[in-house]
């Protein structure tokens, strides 16, 4: 089966999520492109956009167009050829709102698992839950005659054990797209030693076609963006419970936030970015990577504890961010919760002590915004932890071993065969999390 073919008939679960839905669009805009070429004229292509949330897959379909609309929007010479036997197209506008039309043609929302027993390649992008995954992708393979291929997701769940509890038969792998995939470059690809050579060439096509740049990653439980943000944040943690013996929980987080955001030039502090992906599902994460650790102890009892206080984070349906750790206005932190009173205390009530006792910024100092374009930013940073390594504030002190911290953490992803390399790690941290620079590097030395 040709690669066309194979993209004919396609399902994606979990389609009125922020993942699903991303996945959604690009793979029915790829789907619509291919039914422009002569070879496939005629022919239809069809992807069921599977959801249990009617009011979600409601809300998914003005998305989806939207986007194909700024899609189109940006390459309306190509779009005249592919429609210049169309006499009755003459404006842009309505050419660009005929392939909107062709894109949202293609996608057929419902509540109905069964249409997937049609179909022969299945994104599935549903919670991170391990059972959940191999009911669904279970009960979809012992009803489907077409041997379908699965490309799950999962951004922790080792794909050894949903093929083997599923009984797939090296029909599976993991394509991990990083939040929002429309937007994020980046996919990790993990394969076990039974996964299709053929489905793993289709993969890096389809990757190829949908603009995505693919890093692969050995199949262990949390694979290499997750295997670093996890310990990256259990860092960030416990570092803020040390600070406890001398300052408050709230201010003990604003004080490591800005240490993780500023003087490692990230584009937001650490527990901001717990925020983003949700304190829920860091804690599932962990969940699901600790019993494949056993020379670590992967959790936390404070994530747990503002977990049972209601404490989530994550997005809602606008995109907007949800309060989690700190609390959010327009998107901007501008609190830090007290498990201990539970509410948020204003940062304008601790900030200035706070930014006190970590002392000044190192001589050379540049926000993630205004380096992360510069062509010489390998010389800017060598300046800049150069001077940090010079002086003995607590603020340089807490960067430094941040640092330090972040790279022994990919080099332990390389050594125990995570990542192939640290370029891999690098190109991972850089391209998904959008760091300025790979967290193995000379800085820390």
């Amino acid at each position: 089966m040709t690669y066309d073919e194979k993209l004919q008939n396609v399902s994606v679960l979990g389609a009125a999520g922020k993942m699903g839905s991303g996945i959604l669009l690009l793979t029915a805009v790829e789907m619509t492109n291919l039914s422009f070429k002569p070879q496939n004229k005629g022919k239809t292509f069809v992807i069921n956009a599977i959801d249990l949330s009617d009011e979600g897959l409601a809300g998914i379909m003005p998305y989806i167009n939207g986007q194909v609309r700024k899609i189109a929007e940006k390459q309306t010479v190509w779009l005249r050829s592919v429609y210049e036997d169309r006499a009755d197209l003459i404006e842009n506008s309505e050419i660009i709102d005929q392939y909107i039309f062709d894109v949202m043609n293609v996608i057929r929302p419902t509540t109905a698992m069964e249409v997937a027993y049609r179909s022969g390649l299945i994104f599935e992008a549903v919670s991170e839950n391990p059972d959940l995954k191999v009911k669904i992708l279970s009960q979809i393979d012992k009803n489907n005659p077409n041997t379908p291929w699965y490309f799950t997701n999962t951004s922790s769940v080792p794909i050894k054990l949903i093929e083997e509890k599923a009984n797939l038969k090296g029909r599976i792998l993991g394509f991990h797209f990083y939040n929002p995939p429309a937007v994020q470059k980046l996919v990790e690809l993990i394969t076990t030693k039974n996964t299709d050579p053929i489905m793993v060439d289709f993969a890096y096509g389809y990757a190829k076609g949908i603009r995505k740049i693919i890093v692969p990653s050995n199949d262990i439980a949390g694979f290499i963006g997750n295997g670093h943000f996890i310990r990256d944040g259990l860092h960030g943690i416990n570092e803020a419970k040390a600070l406890t013996a001398k300052y408050t929980w709230p201010e003990a987080v604003y004080m490591i936030n800005k240490v993780s955001q500023d003087y490692l030039v990230r584009p937001m502090g650490i527990f901001q970015l717990m925020d983003y992906v949700g304190v829920d599902v860091m804690k599932y994460i962990l969940n699901v990577m600790d019993p494949y650790m056993p020379d670590e102890d992967l959790h936390s009892d404070i994530l747990n504890r503002v977990i049972e206080l209601g404490i989530t984070g994550g997005q809602l349906s606008s995109g907007a961010q949800k309060d989690g750790f700190l609390k959010y206005e327009r998107d901007q932190a501008i609190a830090a919760f007290d498990p201990d009173t539970k509410s948020y205390v204003n940062f304008t009530d601790f900030a200035e002590k706070c930014d006190d006792a970590l002392g000044k910024m190192p001589d050379g100092f540049m926000s993630w915004k205004a380096v992360i374009r510069k062509k010489n930013k390998d010389e800017i940073f060598t300046a800049f932890f150069t001077n940090m390594k010079a002086m003995n504030s607590l603020g340089a002190k807490l960067g430094l071993k941040y640092g330090a911290c972040s790279n022994a953490i990919g080099q332990k992803l390389v050594a125990d065969g995570v990542a192939a390399s640290s370029d891999d790690v690098n190109t991972v941290m850089l391209t998904g999390f959008f760091h300025a620079f790979g967290p193995v590097n000379k800085y820390f030395d």
